[in-house]
């Protein structure tokens, strides 16, 4: 007989899909795998087309009441969800660190408090700026007037690595533009999920309008990507996932939102402040490495490439790596062994290649499992795999240079465009570089800074779009351009 709830670190979360407002079993299930020490979770509904078809049939439903809400109404809902996730940041924070194996003090500090932020932040900005002021046509006397209206029904794929950040980053703005909403969480940490479709019942919004079918990629992922009713289309995973979504989606002509992977550099100039940069390379390691934005390729000017690359050792080796669930640790667990064989194969294979680590180098030897030890390597040659391809780990590699436009050329030798980060003391320099560098965000003598209203997003592989503050707006709405003509009225 299926259990269809599980006590995780004494919070119960119910293990099956959530649509239409309620509890949906499936008859398979799949077994939800903790990283910290590979224990199972719990057997969770593993959903198909059928459960896809509900559940945006539920979405489809619902579209029009919703909609038609007026959007103060609305966002007054998304605050109460928001007043809901704070009032359970322990328990979300408890059960999310069980499920993926990041570090329980980020998220009560920083990742459940940005949940909350999701929803309120978007609530706001919907109800205050969501609009545009009337224009009239130059020269004509007609009236141009701008509206946002809401796009339908929004599939949603998130990601392992911060699964409720990532996924309301997206479902705030959805939901407050007025869409509905179907939510496919990762297989690898799905239940945090299950939480929120309880919050967002408790916070009244009604049923249909947010709704989550569980499963793998292939399962519960493909049907709901190729489904034709769905009006939006937002995915943060790999960048190969994201090639077989857009060939799905590409059939029913659906706008597509991508972030995906990653490769962005640390460039670091020979004006730089040390400590601020030995500081933001070692930050590098939080979440094991497993964060799209990290800069794995640290470039340092050959002036301190030594004195950088002693200290960013010496200050990575004091991280403590364990139990996410203590207080004090911090690099924790890959996520799957699937993960840890991927990671481990990259290094592996870069030392085989002629590159050295001064730090690491191998699974962590005294915890086992999937703790994986942090890694600094050097002498790795600029083609090779593990400067080019992304390795979704707590490793690093550091690579001299010596003038600007040399660091410039290194930082933008790749497909990829997510991030970058420089440090300088130079402001005109900052202003040079940061122009130069391709990435969708560039951070100046900081890491990791994010305005909710600013854009967000990557190019080349690294994604397809911006989202955040009215980027996120012009993605989940059909924008409608109404032109007025000054004649032909009845009192005319």
């Amino acid at each position: 007989m299926q259990q269809h709830t599980a006590e995780v670190e004494g919070v119960r979360v119910d293990l099956r899909h959530w649509i239409g407002g309620e509890r949906v079993a499936s008859e398979r299930t799949f077994a939800d795998i903790s990283p910290i020490d590979e224990t199972e979770l719990g057997q969770v509904a593993a959903g198909g087309a059928a459960e896809v078809d509900a559940a945006v049939a539920a979405a489809r439903a619902a579209f029009p009441a919703w909609a038609g809400l007026p959007v103060s109404e609305r966002c007054d809902i998304l605050r109460r969800v928001a007043d809901g996730i704070e009032a359970r940041i322990e328990d979300l924070s408890l059960v999310e660190t069980r499920d993926n194996g990041s570090l329980i003090r980020s998220h009560r500090r920083g990742v459940m408090p940005r949940v909350a932020m999701n929803f309120r932040a978007f609530a706001d900005f919907a109800e205050k700026q969501l609009g545009h002021p009337d224009m009239e046509v130059p020269g004509r006397g007609h009236r141009e007037r701008i509206t946002y209206d809401p796009a339908g029904v929004v599939a949603i794929i998130t990601p392992w690595n911060a699964p409720l950040m990532l996924a309301t980053w997206r479902i705030g703005p959805a939901l407050a533009a007025g869409n509905t909403v179907v939510v496919k969480p990762p297989e690898w940490a799905p239940l945090t999920a299950s939480l929120l479709a309880d919050i967002m019942a408790e916070a009244g919004v009604p049923a249909g309008v947010f709704n989550v079918v569980q499963g793998t990629g292939a399962e519960a992922g493909a049907p709901l990507t190729a489904h034709p009713d769905i009006n939006r289309l937002a995915f943060t995973g790999s960048v190969p996932t994201a090639g077989v979504i857009s060939k799905a989606a590409a059939e029913n002509i659906v706008p597509l939102s991508y972030e995906l992977g990653g490769k962005s550099p640390l460039v670091v100039f020979e004006d730089a402040d040390l400590d601020l940069a030995v500081e933001i390379a070692v930050e590098q390691f939080d979440n094991a490495g497993q964060v799209c934005l990290k800069a794995a390729r640290m470039l340092v000017h050959s002036s301190l490439v030594d004195e950088f690359t002693e200290r960013v050792v010496a200050k990575a080796a004091t991280l403590r790596q364990g139990d996410p669930r203590d207080a004090e640790t911090d690099v924790s667990a890959l996520i799957s062994r699937r993960a840890f064989e991927q990671v481990s194969g990259f290094v592996e294979r870069a030392i085989a290649d002629g590159a050295r680590p001064l730090l690491g180098g191998g699974p962590n030897a005294d915890l086992g499992g999937l703790y994986f030890s942090p890694t600094v390597l050097v002498d790795a040659a600029l083609d090779s795999e593990v400067m080019t391809e992304e390795v979704f780990g707590p490793v690093v590699t550091i690579t001299p240079f010596e003038t600007e436009e040399e660091a410039v050329r290194i930082a933008n030798d790749t497909r990829f465009g997510l991030a970058a980060t420089l440090v300088t003391g130079d402001r005109d320099r900052a202003e040079r570089v940061s122009s130069a560098l391709n990435a969708g965000t560039v951070w100046v003598n900081c890491f990791f800074v994010r305005d909710l209203e600013a854009p967000f997003g990557g190019n080349g592989r690294s994604g397809i779009g911006r989202e955040g503050g009215i980027w996120s707006f012009d993605f989940y709405t059909d924008i409608k351009n109404s032109v007025f003509s000054p004649t032909g009225w009845k009192e005319d």
